[in-house]
């Protein structure tokens, strides 16, 4: 029953509408920070996505105006990452290419970073974000799946390279992750202990990532644990925050998370 329930509820979740957010902001400009560090080495890498969506986003469509996430996230942030960040040049060469209006999710942020010797994997169950997705990455030569994330990440790590990202993306839609996930990431760890883990979450007035990070924290006391705060888009929203729990953090990032922080929290100020 519960696997029906979360598939019901991967497959009714649209980032369309939050897309550009100051959330959307704290993930992704970490991690291009996170793989601009990999490949400034030239050892090939492996980067893998559970929950993708739909790789590239329309800040002007009815579903972004309609929250208003986008105004008061990436439209207003966008001035603090120039040329020297490589959150700013994709943002750079995605609107170059796609219009001043466009904007990458995080697997069109690491298509565009990564190179011809890098391995890309994506999963996506709903049937028109993986179509979209499908679209917006097949030149890149990545493995996008209609796929249980979840279940493809257990069937691939360790991937080949073994250096290399996960990304844990879902949408929380289904209440039961909160509990399921620390077993998760430590399941993935065993078996890709080289790997980074990148689980992202929304901090909420109702607290229910709390519990999720302090047994995180238990069982990985080595893990990097980086949010921010602003204020809620609308009142009595629950979300006024951005979380990022990292297993084998790269040299660097804790510091890079908390200069983002200091960034994200002025501009809700």
């Amino acid at each position: 029953m519960r696997a029906t329930c979360h598939i019901r509820a991967m497959l009714s979740y649209q980032h369309s509408y939050h897309a550009g957010n100051l959330a959307d902001v704290h993930k992704h400009a970490l991690l291009a920070w996170v793989l601009a560090y990999l490949t400034a080495k030239d050892k090939p890498l492996s980067y893998i996505e559970t929950h993708a969506g739909r790789g590239l986003y329309a800040l002007d469509a009815p579903e972004a105006r309609k929250t208003g996430e986008a105004a008061a996230g990436i439209l207003r942030a966008e001035a603090a990452f120039g040329p020297d960040h490589p959150y700013g040049r994709v943002l750079d060469a995605v609107r170059a290419r796609y219009g001043d209006m466009a904007y990458p999710g995080s697997p069109l942020i690491a298509a565009s970073l990564l190179r011809a010797q890098d391995s890309l994997t994506f999963a996506e169950l709903h049937p028109q974000e993986y179509s979209a997705l499908h679209g917006a990455l097949v030149e890149y030569g990545a493995s996008v799946q209609r796929r249980d994330g979840f279940e493809l990440a257990q069937a691939i790590c360790p991937p080949m390279p073994r250096r290399g990202v996960l990304m844990i993306d879902p949408s929380y839609e289904v209440k039961a992750d909160y509990a399921t996930l620390p077993g998760f990431v430590t399941q993935i760890r065993r078996k890709w202990n080289v790997g980074i883990l990148m689980l992202w979450y929304p901090v909420l007035s109702a607290g229910l990532h709390r519990d999720m990070i302090a047994e995180i924290r238990t069982d990985h006391p080595d893990a990097a644990v980086l949010e921010t705060a602003f204020p809620p888009i609308r009142e009595g929203r629950g979300m006024f925050g951005s979380g990022l729990v990292v297993i084998n953090p790269p040299w660097g990032m804790v510091e890079e998370g908390a200069r983002l922080d200091a960034m994200i929290r002025a501009l809700g100020g």
